[in-house]
Parts: structure tokens; C-alpha cells; sequence
């Protein structure tokens, strides 16, 4: 339980940058919610995408009183996306935020997911009298992290024939005193083949999976914040859908193997919550609560995999590409 717990947790990573943002309420509210919805949307995304997958590691639905008890866990990587690791910023584009080398000129700079470090900026009252300076946050590629992970305990229960429901959970726990991160999830798998006189001797299943995945998390960083306040933190809520016709092998004694075609969907919020006091700069306030910072995510996704049987032990690994491709593996217990 402990590994899933610190695997799960490392979702949070990206988060703990949330007090670097806070710098950014130097620039005054509006241009810190503008940077945060570029520097947090990637790193959402490939949450959505990490979370969907798991849900099915053949497509033999079990038969009735059947089980099966996993731990599965995903690598959501992003190694080689770099229009994923980095945002244009625009300085036209905010009121008061622009670089210190180069005013006024676009340029790259690091999304959550990133790796670009250094990049300093300033804001300043109209007279140019009062100026304030400040380093834009990097991401995880920069801790040499190429990869957003995500796990869980799933059960599986086969009911009436060819009908399998499934659920996921990993309880709220606290990590480091700093963090928590839950999730729970529910889904069922329908096996059509199981609908054929001669379903027992055909060489293949065909399933179709429908699965929703629900994962919150809260980094506080009030310790380590740079600007003054109090209950400075970030919840973040994933939701998502995964919808999969799924066919595999059934007749191999040891190994089989199993692909399929789906569509996922989801949406994540993140929320910045707590009380931030600027008390620097040319725009100084107080802001409870400030913003939420919303994105979807949605496409097509495919998957192929193979299950080894070893009496009422099992594993399996697959690998699902999609916008942001996923490495899955499991270890299950149980049986048919």
C-alpha cells in the first residue's frame, strides 16, 4: 500500500510549484490565473489520460462468484512532447507581467511539464518608479521526471453471464504532512461473446468497457510560500471516462493476449485556495481564495497488452497510445 501511496502522491509533483505561482500575484491577479491555466494545462491533461487507463486486462469476462483483486499502476510519460513541456508567453497579452532580457518579445517558457529554468520577469507601476522582479516557475522535466505516474487497488466481480463489474480506490492518505491524494472509481465490462452457442470454443472474447475514475488531491504549502498569508494550498480534483471495445485471446493456458480501441474523456480542477497578502510591488492586495483553473481533455486511445497466468497468479503489462501514451502494469489475484 505504501508504494501506491507514494506513487499516486507524485501526481501532486507538479502542484508544489503552486508556490512558485504565488509570485505571480505580484502581477496582480488577472495576468496569475492567465500564466496558470498555460502552466497547469498540460500537466491536467496527461492526468485525465493517466487515470482512464487500468480498467481491463482481457477481454473473457469472469463467470459467475469469479474474482479478481489488482494493483495496477500507470506511467503517463511525455519525454519527447515538447509542445507539452513549454508555452509561448506573450506579454501583449497581460497587463502588467513582461521579461526583464528582451520587453515585450514572445517567447517560450516552462508549462508544469517542462524543464525551461531562469526566465526572469517584472512588473512596475506606470511612472516606472516601483519595480518588482521575480523568476517564472519550472516543472518536472527540470527534477528530471519524464513521466506522470498514477495507481490504485481495483476489484473485479464477475455477476450474471458475461457481465463483470469492477471497482477502484485508493483511501485518502496523507503524504509527508503536505499532501494527500485519493481516488475511487467504478466501471463494468460486458463480454458479447458470451452471447454465442459456441462461445466456448472460440478462440477470442470480445468485451465492451465503460469506466469512470474520480482522483483529489491537496498540496499545502503555506510553510514555503514567498508571499505572507495563511491556509495557502491546491486541490485538485481529475474526473474522468473511459469507453473501450476490447478482444483477446482466451484458448493459451499461460499467456494471452488482449488489445482495444476507446475513447477518453474527463475534466480536471484545480483549485487555489487559501489567503495571499502582496505586500511588495506595485500592486499590492490581499486575495482570498483566487482562482480555479479548469481543463478537458478528450481523444482517442488504443491498447495492446498480454496477461501471464501462473494459477492465481497474474500480471500484465499494456501499453495505451494516446495524446499522452500510458505504460500499465498490474498484479492480480484470484479466480475464475
Amino acid at each position: 500500500m505504501k508504494r501506491i501511496v507514494w506513487l499516486a502522491a507524485l501526481l501532486l509533483a507538479p502542484f508544489a510549484n503552486g508556490q512558485d505561482l504565488n509570485d505571480l500575484f505580484i502581477s496582480g491577479l488577472d495576468d496569475a490565473e492567465r500564466f496558470a491555466n498555460d502552466y497547469l494545462r498540460p500537466v491536467q491533461e496527461a492526468g485525465i489520460y493517466g487515470v482512464s487507463n487500468g480498467w481491463y486486462n482481457t477481454a473473457d469476462a469472469k463467470p459467475l462468484g469469479g474474482f479478481e483483486i489488482s494493483i495496477i499502476g500507470n506511467l503517463t510519460g511525455f519525454k519527447n512532447k515538447d509542445d507539452k513541456k513549454a508555452f509561448v508567453l506573450d506579454p501583449s497579452d497581460y497587463d502588467n507581467l513582461d521579461f526583464v532580457v528582451d520587453p515585450g518579445t514572445p517567447r517560450q517558457v516552462s508549462t508544469a511539464l517542462g524543464d525551461i529554468e531562469g526566465i526572469q520577469v517584472f512588473v512596475e507601476d506606470e511612472n516606472g518608479l516601483l519595480r518588482e522582479e521575480f523568476e517564472l516557475p519550472s516543472g518536472l522535466a527540470s527534477e528530471d521526471f519524464n513521466f506522470v505516474p498514477s495507481g490504485y487497488i481495483q476489484a473485479s466481480v464477475g455477476l450474471i453471464k458475461g457481465l463483470e463489474v469492477k471497482a477502484r480506490f485508493l483511501p485518502k492518505i496523507k503524504f509527508d504532512d503536505d499532501a494527500e491524494i485519493g481516488l475511487f472509481g467504478a466501471g463494468i465490462q460486458y463480454e458479447f461473446t458470451k452471447l454465442l452457442p459456441a462461445d466456448k470454443v472460440l478462440p477470442v472474447a470480445i468485451s465492451a468497457v465503460i469506466g469512470y475514475t474520480g482522483m483529489n488531491g491537496e498540496y499545502d504549502f503555506t510553510d514555503s510560500s514567498v508571499i505572507d498569508g495563511s491556509d495557502q494550498r491546491i486541490d485538485a480534483s481529475f474526473k474522468t471516462w473511459n469507453f473501450s471495445a476490447v478482444v483477446s485471446t482466451r484458448k493459451i493456458p499461460v499467456i494471452n493476449f488482449y488489445g482495444g480501441i476507446g475513447y477518453i474523456t474527463g475534466k480536471s480542477d484545480i483549485d487555489l485556495l487559501g489567503e495571499y497578502v502582496v505586500s511588495s510591488g506595485p500592486f499590492q492586495a490581499t486575495y482570498i481564495d483566487p482562482f480555479t483553473v479548469s481543463n478537458d481533455a478528450s481523444g482517442v486511445a488504443a491498447t495492446l497488452g498480454t496477461k501471464i497466468k501462473l494459477g492465481f497468479f497474474r500480471i500484465n503489462v499494456d501499453y495505451n497510445i494516446a495524446e499522452f501514451s500510458t505504460l500499465t502494469a498490474g498484479i492480480h489475484f484470484g479466480f475464475r
